[in-house]
């Protein structure tokens, strides 16, 4: 009987599917939207705070070049990682590390996914695609970094937010100082929640050897976190302060902070019993982040 991953969204959706299908679609996360919409918002902040209100056919593509492209970079990172998988509880059920899905035909679906954000890469203008070109590197590396640092999470910013810059440079080509916070808080943001996701599997990757900032960060992990989501909204409030020297700009921010105050003071450091939810919260922090990009950027 062909599993289905504990942390699947839609198991009604995917188990409705043939065998063969399903297990591309768990390969891809299908099952699992969280990633592509993490993937997709910064782009959209990108895209609002930049001005671009009106654009919101662009906006829709880049939902769908996130929907593909983190769908690509899963496959190729359970390709490379599917003798670590094997060994954690909550991956080894995954399609390549169950062999289930052989690596030949994972790297066929992979190039699909990828040709499909291609039809979305030529969407731009030159100058945002040679900026999301310019991620193709960080992606293919970030399999690699759990393995030689304590904080792949840091380098999972580097990817995750890189949207941020396309959807900006698609849009304008100054006041690339504001785009730059932008772009930092995001980072942080993103070693945020999921140095939350990894609170997971700190039993697990300390067996196996791989490193996390959850483990890193020990028993200070809630702290951690806190310092990260701050560093996040300082650098997101400095952006906004750039483009717009009000006060009142500022206030947009003030949902995104209550949000995240949340996630922190609600969150079971101890034992992880509620990090995939707080984690997945971050869905809704994502949408609150792009009305606080589109009031200033509307201004």
């Amino acid at each position: 009987m062909v599993q289905i991953v504990p942390d699947t969204e839609h198991r009604g959706i995917v188990s409705a599917l043939p065998p063969r299908l399903r297990d591309l679609a768990l390969l891809a996360r299908f099952d699992r939207p969280i990633g592509w919409w993490l993937l997709f918002w910064p782009g959209a902040w990108g895209v609002l705070l930049a001005g671009g209100q009106a654009r919101w056919g662009l906006i829709l593509w880049l939902l769908l070049g996130s929907i593909a492209m983190r769908g690509a970079g899963c496959v190729y990172n359970d390709i490379i990682d599917a003798d670590i998988d094997r060994k954690v509880t909550r991956t080894a059920s995954r399609p390549v590390a169950s062999g289930r899905v052989g690596k030949r035909a994972a790297w066929i679906w992979l190039l699909v996914l990828c040709l499909i954000g291609l039809v979305v890469l030529l969407q731009l203008r030159w100058q945002a695609q040679l900026v999301a070109l310019g991620s193709l590197l960080p992606v293919a590396a970030y399999p690699f970094m759990k393995r030689i640092t304590w904080w792949p999470q840091a380098w999972l910013g580097l990817v995750f937010s890189w949207a941020a810059l396309v959807g900006w440079v698609e849009v304008r080509g100054d006041e690339l100082a504001t785009l730059a916070l932008l772009y930092a808080g995001s980072i942080a943001w993103v070693i945020g929640y999921d140095t939350i996701y990894a609170l997971q599997d700190r039993e697990d990757d300390a067996l196996v050897g791989v490193r996390s900032s959850a483990l890193r960060m020990g028993a200070h992990v809630r702290g951690g976190v806190t310092m990260f989501y701050g560093v996040a909204l300082a650098c997101w409030a400095m952006a906004f302060w750039l483009l717009r020297p009000d006060w009142l700009a500022l206030l947009a921010l003030l949902p995104m902070a209550l949000h995240l105050g949340w996630q922190v003071f609600t969150l079971d450091a101890a034992d992880g019993s509620n990090a995939l939810d707080r984690f997945r919260a971050n869905r809704f922090a994502g949408l609150l982040m792009a009305l606080a990009c589109w009031v200033v950027g509307n201004s």
